[in-house]
């Protein structure tokens, strides 16, 4: 029987920033796969190869917390609830029954009843949100101010939520609740200027659970997400490669933007 992987992977950087990576896992455990369809076994909802993406952000001193399971287990930016996040939109839940493709994920519809969400809440999501609480807490007491900075990706088109193709860099800030308006104003403007894709500020996607949750300005916490089309940097159907050279086309601008959260977070360090 294999072992299955603690729920996240965790580096403690130096800076007043914390990158969170709540869709890249893609570990199912074995008797769940089993009564997963052909299709849900490859978890194509997954936010491939952030960790890859975002490498450079190490030497910058961020913390990086990485999921390692699936949001097929369970969603790590979903409420513990399952409450909807866009109430009268299309959403996948705290225990994902469907995919982005409206398909079904159990092959016989053995879905996860309430004692199974419960057990896997607390066996991934608890941890993953102890970790993500305690960082930000950490980096405030020492910094004076953190920023946190959810990192996602999402196919370019995905007619279940969203008409047409998806601008390539969406950030969200809760409709402003989240973060400092100057930090949201300055990483827009950094967006929208990257030449050959386009940028929005609370667009389809305004920030998940973590961004609303965590995104406390009066507190000195100040969070942000970024939803990135993933044709800026890979392949979005199978294999779901990683392409270097289109990767490297938009990872200057990944690094101007984590470079702007920083500045901003310094300027708010006392002393």
């Amino acid at each position: 029987m294999t072992t299955p992987p603690p729920p996240f992977t965790f580096h403690q950087g130096t800076q007043p920033l914390l990158i969170s990576m709540p869709h890249a896992g893609t570990y199912v455990p074995p008797q769940l796969a089993a009564r997963f369809t052909d299709e849900a076994r490859q978890v194509p909802d997954t936010d491939w190869h952030m960790e890859r993406l975002y490498a450079f952000a190490k030497d910058m001193g961020a913390s990086i917390l990485v999921a390692t399971h699936s949001r097929y287990v369970v969603d790590l930016n979903r409420p513990p609830d399952g409450a909807s996040l866009y109430p009268g939109q299309s959403v996948t839940g705290l225990c994902p029954v469907d995919t982005f493709d409206d398909t079904p994920i159990y092959a016989q519809g053995d879905v996860p009843d309430e004692a199974e969400i419960a057990a896997r809440r607390e066996a991934v999501w608890a941890p993953y949100h102890a970790q993500l609480r305690a960082e930000l807490d950490r980096i405030r007491a020492q910094h004076g101010v953190a920023v946190l900075w959810d990192a996602h990706s999402i196919r370019s088109v995905l007619p279940r939520f969203f008409e047409g193709k998806l601008p390539d860099l969406n950030l969200g800030t809760a409709d402003g609740a989240s973060c400092d308006p100057a930090l949201a104003q300055a990483l827009l403007a950094i967006a929208q200027s990257a030449p050959g894709y386009t940028g929005v500020l609370n667009g389809r996607f305004k920030g998940g659970h973590i961004t609303r949750h965590y995104g406390q300005p009066a507190q000195n916490i100040h969070a942000v997400q970024l939803e990135m089309t993933q044709c800026s940097y890979m392949q979005e159907a199978l294999p779901f490669d990683y392409l270097p050279e289109v990767a490297a086309g938009v990872q200057p601008h990944l690094e101007r933007l984590l470079k702007a959260a920083l500045g901003f977070a310094r300027a708010q360090t006392p002393g």
